[in-house]
């Protein structure tokens, strides 16, 4: 119902002003693209950005999820849960993790509302629809919705073009991984209409064992054009159907089977005897988006965008030898036949093997807007948004092993409701003071209303009577944003700016949930000083950006454990990050080019204090936990080198590619051990690709991308908890148990493209 009166609604709005803009009509018109992108920054914006062009993007689109099309970008670091790059996949920037990082399209956020990640699995091949992607590193500029908070990443939806086109793709290689894609376009109709679609399909094995996936996805946008308006309605989304590998791997299984993937495991007396076939996340997402823009003169244009986004789906899992009254179920009596007395034995069951399912059905809905002034000297922009999410979250147990009595698949053993409201208003500009010396502001107020309530998914022990732990979260936020900078183009060659910036963060709801029930985790701040230097040639760029982002009670996992045993995140006073970030790129000859990066920095927490669970000479937990203060560390998963080699060979049509990643050390945790850490890696890809015309075909290439061309053994994602084991003589000693996840060795992708 709710998605009928969104198109409903958007189908009046795109009539009532498609009638609008047919007043100022005119016999020949220029197709006016939409650019609801007014939290960009621009060659005199005083931060530290990268643009991925379309043609960027193709070259390397031909399976991967997104974050590893932008693997080579300064700072950036890409994980795959299955190892090979599809299905599950996350990206972190500067060490800041996807929580933090603000995604959005067209200006519209991204983010789950709840966790402030983002799902790519949930918008698969979505990169074949996007014209451009702006990376910001630090504060950056304003924009809408969560995780604004130390990166972002803007993307803009494909533009339309003016002349009809049809292009099909495929892929193949390894892991059975294959990607194919459609796309059509109607060109410019009547001087002022024009229709374009793509349909996807993705899927994959997986590197690590049953790690499979089938992802379809598709894009359809709608446009009307004249002098001065233009409207477009665009609705894209996907289909996902992934069996888990979130699970890591000890250090043992690393060496002994690297594609182990313990998901689903069926364990019979402490063994495993099988794996669960339906280890499954199955999940739909529609986003819907009209945008309009409109200009008013010269001067000024006005944008709009409104937007619904539809998500429903679950994940079920294998359970074993699980409490049944933690899911809502009665102890049964089960009575067996003992063979050796031939007697019946009737026994309580209390644990048994079960499978659940945890649902969600959301919807996210709202509008953002921007009224741009272009006056030469002076510009600036006014804009905001609204926007309102609800998710219901809700758990069944479908099966019990040797389930006395009916068991209702319905049977629900928690449910809890999920509001939040975002309202969000900003205003920015740049004046230019002297030949080229231009000062920028940019200030902006957020308010945040946070609503969880009923039962939650986790048994309180610690009530009276037990029962499910019960969600009564009721949350407002007000932060204020400010930033400014100078930014000074001092010819057509140099350019140098400096800027300091604040952000603000709520908590996601794993910080609520996972946190102490009475005592709810605090909102995070950024101060964010940026100075930089770039210089271009026709030959040769470089450039060089420092920064030191200093964090106040930024929300860390610190080993504590909450009332009812699980791990939390605890606010630390005083962390910060500060590094150096170098860029370079020369034009040896006019077919070769070689682009290089690199981050260093310094991420640390100080006067950090880390928890660990106790246990006894006969590893019986004590129930308590030991303090360790361990002063100022490393904060985790944050390397202290970051570098990227690009060198790039073009030549009637042939085109090669060698990509070259160097990651130093990351720890798992932050106690700064060894034996809890990534261990550094060098990973090269190599891509080939030919291409040429052949009448009535506009364009034909084909190619092959070989990724880890060396077979590197490297994880790049992992988590450890650390123990104190108490020996009866006294001692303590500190025991930690971590867990990777492996990437795949070499692997090759082959693609074919015909463009018409």
């Amino acid at each position: 119902m709710k998605k009928k009166t969104f198109l409903m609604v958007a189908a009046l709005m795109s009539a009532t002003m498609a009638g609008w803009a047919q007043t100022n009509n005119a016999d020949t018109v220029a197709l006016r693209q939409v650019d609801v992108l007014a939290t960009r920054a621009s060659s005199n914006t005083p931060v530290a950005f990268t643009n991925i062009t379309k043609e960027q993007l193709e070259v390397v689109n031909h399976g991967k999820d997104l974050p590893f099309l932008l693997s080579t970008t300064p700072g950036v670091i890409t994980t795959s849960d299955a190892g090979a790059g599809v299905g599950y996949t996350s990206i972190r920037v500067r060490g800041t993790d996807a929580t933090r990082i603000n995604i959005t399209s067209n200006d519209i956020p991204m983010n789950d509302a709840e966790s402030h990640s983002i799902f790519w699995v949930n918008t698969p091949d979505l990169a074949s629809s996007l014209a451009d992607i702006q990376v910001q590193r630090g504060v950056g500029t304003s924009t809408n919705g969560a995780g604004a908070f130390g990166a972002s990443i803007n993307m803009r939806t494909q533009r339309f073009s003016t002349l009809p086109f049809a292009e099909v793709s495929g892929s193949f290689g390894s892991f059975n991984t294959h990607k194919e894609t459609l796309k059509l376009g109607s060109g410019l109709l009547g001087g002022h209409w024009a229709f374009e679609a793509r349909l996807s399909n993705i899927a994959s094995d997986g590197f690590r064992d049953r790690a499979t996936s089938s992802l379809k996805s598709y894009y359809a946008q709608a446009g009307y054009f004249n002098e001065n308006a233009s409207v477009r309605f665009i609705t894209f989304g996907g289909k996902e159907d992934t069996y888990h590998a979130w699970d890591g791997i000890s250090r043992e299984m690393l060496e002994k089977d690297r594609t182990y993937n313990p998901n689903g495991e069926i364990k019979r007396d402490g063994k495993v005897v099988g794996f669960y076939k339906d280890q499954k996340d199955i999940y739909r997402q529609t986003n819907y988006q009209l945008l309009w823009e409109h200009h008013f003169g010269p001067l000024w244009t006005w944008n709009l965008g409104v937007h619904y986004t539809d998500g429903e789906g679950y994940y079920q899992e294998y359970k074993n030898a699980r409490t049944l009254k933690e899911y809502g179920l009665v102890p049964f009596t089960l009575t067996t036949l003992n063979q050796a007395t031939g007697e019946y034995v009737s026994t309580t069951v209390k644990k048994s093997n079960l499978v659940r399912r945890k649902n969600l059905d959301s919807g996210f809905g709202g509008a953002v807007f921007s009224l741009n002034y272009e006056g030469g000297q002076f510009n600036a922009t006014l804009g905001g948004g609204f926007n309102r999410y609800v998710n219901d979250h809700t758990g069944n147990v479908i099966w019990v092993e040797n389930y006395v009595g009916e068991l209702d698949p319905s049977h629900e053993y928690y449910r809890n409701r999920a509001e939040k409201n975002d309202f969000n208003i900003y205003a920015k500009g740049n004046y230019t003071i002297w030949k080229g010396l231009s000062a920028y502001a940019d200030l902006q107020y957020r308010h945040i209303g946070y609503i969880i309530s009923g039962v939650n998914d986790k048994w309180d022990w610690t009530a009276s009577p037990e029962r499910m732990q019960i969600l009564d979260i009721d949350e407002d936020f007000d932060f204020f944003n400010p930033k400014a900078g100078l930014n000074w183009q001092i010819n057509e060659n140099h350019r140098a700016y400096v800027s300091f910036g604040v952000a603000h963060k709520e908590p996601t709801r794993n910080n609520y949930n996972d946190g102490p029930l009475t005592v709810h985790p605090k909102a995070e701040r950024l101060f964010d000083w940026e100075l930089g230097y770039n210089y271009k040639h026709s030959r040769w760029s470089a450039g060089i950006n420092l920064y030191y982002m200093k964090y106040k009670d930024q929300l860390v996992l610190n080993g504590k454990l909450n009332e009812i045993g699980e791990l939390m995140a605890e606010n630390v006073p005083d962390s910060y990050r500060a590094g150096i970030e170098l860029v370079a790129g020369v034009k040896i000859a006019d077919c070769l080019r070689w682009d290089v990066n690199a981050t260093l920095s310094r991420n640390r927490i100080k006067n950090y204090v880390g928890y660990v669970s106790d246990y006894d000479e006969n590893w019986e937990s004590m129930w308590t936990q030991t303090a360790i203060e361990k002063g100022n560390t490393t904060i985790a998963f944050s390397p202290s080198f970051i570098g990227n080699s690009v060198i790039t060979f073009n030549l009637k049509g042939f085109r090669a590619a060698l990509q070259t990643q160097y990651v130093s050390r990351q720890y798992l945790d932050n106690f700064e051990n060894k034996e809890d850490s990534l261990d550094p890696y060098f990973v090269n890809n190599l891509s080939l690709s030919y291409t040429f015309k052949l009448r009535p075909i506009k364009e034909i290439t084909f190619g092959a991308d070989i990724y880890n061309l060396f077979g590197e053994k490297y994880e790049t994602n992992g988590y450890s908890q650390t123990a104190a084991y108490h020996a009866a003589d006294g001692t303590m000693t500190l025991v930690s148990s971590p867990m990777f996840y492996p990437m795949a060795r070499m692997n090759l992708l082959v693609h074919l493209t015909f463009k018409f």
